[in-house]
Order: structure tokens, then C-alpha cells, then sequence
């Protein structure tokens, strides 16, 4: 956090709109990004973001100043998007939008598009298949590079609670993936049928 930055939430946490007004503008993309990918809808991941900088804001005299500023937010809104996804049972992903926010290929060619779009259709529905929490646990740490520590904070769970259910969440898309882009023959073998 720059300096600006700390002084600005130190005004915000003296009800300065102004200055939360400047630490919107600054963390606005990481907060809608985390939305997006856990809510798969611009819509709703703009309405989502709104409400954990209005949460943030409520809670601001609440926060610790020991504690990173953007975790804390991430953790808000992890938490928001998480209750809305129980809530609603939403798909993770808006696969049409998915790619907006990344940084652009070096023009890339139909093929190389087609490829990325299948790809990313076939994660999406891989992600559906997690739990919320697991969901938001591999999107912490894959999309917003968060580290273990990092994501126990955010989810408030215990370092080797988010290990745990980060291994077994792995192992439950690439057991996934593997089902369901394993070629036919070998896929027979594995479960004991004749191979052709």
C-alpha cells in the first residue's frame, strides 16, 4: 500500500468520503474481477462489488490496520459472493466475458480463439462442479494469485484447512478433466472393458 493509500484509509476510517472515494478507484478491478469470476455475471458482479465497498465501508472502523487492506476487502467479498452463490446456485463463469479482463493475446488467430473458448468453457464447467467454498479457494489462488495464508485470511479458515481443501479441490478437476478428455480406448481399459 502507498502512502497515499494508507492516507486515505486512514481518512476513510474518519468517515471521509472522499478518501474511500480514492480506495474505490484503486482497488475497484481486483474487487470486481474476484466477483466475476465467482458470480459469472457482469451484472451481478457489478452489484456485487457495490455491496463490499459498501460493507467495507460500514466496517471500516472495524478494521486492522496490522492486517493487509486488500485481503480484508477480498475477504468481504469472497464472503458476499459465497452467500450469494448459496443462495442462488449461479455458474461460476460468464464464458463470453471470461477473457475481458485478462491481458490480450498478441492477435491471435481463429484457431487459437476457438481453442481458448473450449478450453475455458470446459473449466467453467469443471468449477461448477466445486463446492463454494472450494470454488473460491482454487479462484483466490489461480486468478487473484493469492498465497495459502493469504486465503485463510480472506476465508477465515486455518492455513491448513485452505491447504487441504486446495489439494483435494485439485484433485477433483484434474480427476474430472481426466474423465471427461481421456480418448476411448484408454478410457475402457482403465475400468476393466476390452479396448478396441
Amino acid at each position: 500500500m502507498s502512502l497515499a493509500e494508507a492516507e486515505w484509509l486512514r481518512l476513510a476510517q474518519h468517515k471521509d468520503d472522499t478518501a474511500f472515494e480514492h480506495l474505490v478507484e484503486t482497488y475497484q478491478r481486483p474487487v470486481f474481477n474476484l466477483c466475476y469470476r465467482m458470480l459469472g455475471n457482469q451484472q451481478e458482479a457489478e452489484d456485487a462489488a457495490q455491496e463490499a465497498f459498501w460493507r467495507a465501508y460500514q466496517a471500516l472502523d472495524r478494521y486492522d490496520n496490522n492486517r493487509s487492506f486488500i485481503t480484508w476487502l477480498l475477504s468481504i467479498t469472497a464472503h458476499y459472493c459465497i452467500d450469494q452463490q448459496r443462495k442462488r446456485r449461479l455458474p461460476t463463469l460468464d464464458i463470453d466475458l471470461l477473457t475481458d479482463f485478462d491481458a490480450p493475446d498478441a492477435a491471435p488467430g481463429p484457431e487459437t480463439l476457438l481453442k481458448k473458448k473450449q478450453d475455458t468453457e470446459a473449466v467453467n464447467a469443471l468449477l461448477e462442479n466445486l463446492k463454494e467454498q472450494d470454488r473460491a479457494i482454487i479462484i483466490l489462488r489461480y486468478w487473484q494469485e493469492f498465497s495459502e495464508e493469504e486465503i485463510a485470511q480472506t476465508l477465515s479458515l486455518s492455513v491448513s484447512a485452505v491447504k487441504s481443501r486446495l489439494h483435494r479441490a485439485r484433485m477433483q478437476l484434474a480427476n474430472l478433466w481426466m474423465e471427461e478428455h481421456q480418448p476411448l480406448g484408454l478410457e475402457r481399459s482403465i475400468h476393466g472393458s476390452p479396448t478396441l
